[in-house]
């Protein structure tokens, strides 16, 4: 089966939000249903090299079937199984650097922006990523040393000395819009390493002990020095650099002089709710937005088209 998104959702309309396979958690134990899935002919794996995800060239449909990830190097019994769908099993496999012209590696971000693969099967590229990116940092447990094994078709680690069970991690982010509802601005900044005239929605890594709402206002009093009240989620997004979600909010400012606490950031400033519009569309003559592979650039879309009352109403959905 596939899952099926209400339209009202969101964090599904986003880049690497949608993933509509069935993962079957309740059944990774059972090897033999594991090994069945194996055998399946209509299995199929998405490839990575390092943490570049493999296609036929240019943009070829990036699910191998299993002679062809096999040829490729794959290790078609160690394969990570992700799920199932209408098409059948999918699983994923890290190879070597292809090394030919009839395949090409893609980094993920470029993909997003470029959309020239299916936005449903984006979130299991996601997956899958954030995935093998764990278990080539995780070969060894953490707790006593010893080299671990492969466990639940992927989805865990098990160390055959201390008998610890190991999953993947998922690190919190707190991405906000602040808004100054009555001059009808909100608040931006931009990192060094951002292309010249872009500015982003603040963000930051939520800490132990802190809810969603604690880490918003913490995070844009320390990089703006501006203080809020209102929290209200939006939407959220897998981000597989590593292993990341992004916590989308908006939240209601209370004070409005800009004073950072710290240095992360470049620069930090109010913009006009009349400029962000012509920012997310990359028609404003000095600035821009994020592209649409990024949760902010939906931040700022819906504040654009909304204003304040975004703030309300993501909270009366929340309630």
């Amino acid at each position: 089966m596939s899952l099926v998104y209400p339209s009202h959702d969101h964090s599904a309309s986003i880049v690497f939000g949608g993933n509509p396979l069935d993962r079957m958690s309740e059944r990774r134990d059972d090897d033999e249903f594991i090994a069945s899935l194996r055998e399946d002919r209509r299995g199929r794996t998405l490839l990575f090299a390092s943490d570049l995800l493999v296609t036929p060239a240019p943009h070829g449909d990036p699910r191998f079937s299993r002679a062809e990830a096999e040829a490729l190097g794959a290790d078609w019994g160690e394969a990570i199984f992700l799920g199932t769908d209408e098409a059948g099993p999918l699983f994923a496999a890290p190879i070597a650097d292809p090394e030919s012209e009839a395949y090409v590696c893609h980094n993920l971000r470029a993909l997003g922006v470029a959309g020239v693969i299916d936005h449903a099967l984006m979130g299991a590229v996601a997956q899958a990523r954030s995935l093998i990116g764990w278990h080539a940092r995780h070969r060894f447990c953490a707790n006593c040393g010893h080299a671990t094994t492969v466990g639940q078709a992927g989805m865990r680690r098990d160390c055959p000395n201390c008998e610890a069970h190991h999953f993947p991690r998922t690190d919190p982010v707190a991405i906000m819009l602040a808004i100054d509802a009555e001059r009808e601005r909100c608040l931006l900044g931009r990192q060094r390493r951002f292309p010249p005239g872009t500015y982003s929605c603040l963000a930051g890594f939520m800490e132990p002990g802190e809810t969603i709402e604690a880490a918003v206002r913490r995070e844009i009093w320390e990089e703006s020095g501006i203080r809020c009240n209102r929290v209200a989620y939006h939407a959220s997004q897998p981000w597989p650099f590593p292993a990341n979600l992004m916590i989308g909010c908006f939240a209601e400012a209370v004070t409005f002089d800009i004073d950072p606490r710290d240095l992360e950031l470049e620069d930090v400033r109010w913009f006009d709710r009349a400029d962000i519009g012509p920012m997310v569309e990359r028609t404003h003559p000095t600035h821009a937005a994020p592209p649409s592979v990024a949760i902010a650039h939906h931040l700022l879309r819906a504040y654009a088209k909304h204003g304040a009352p975004v703030i309300q109403s993501a909270a009366a959905v929340a309630a």
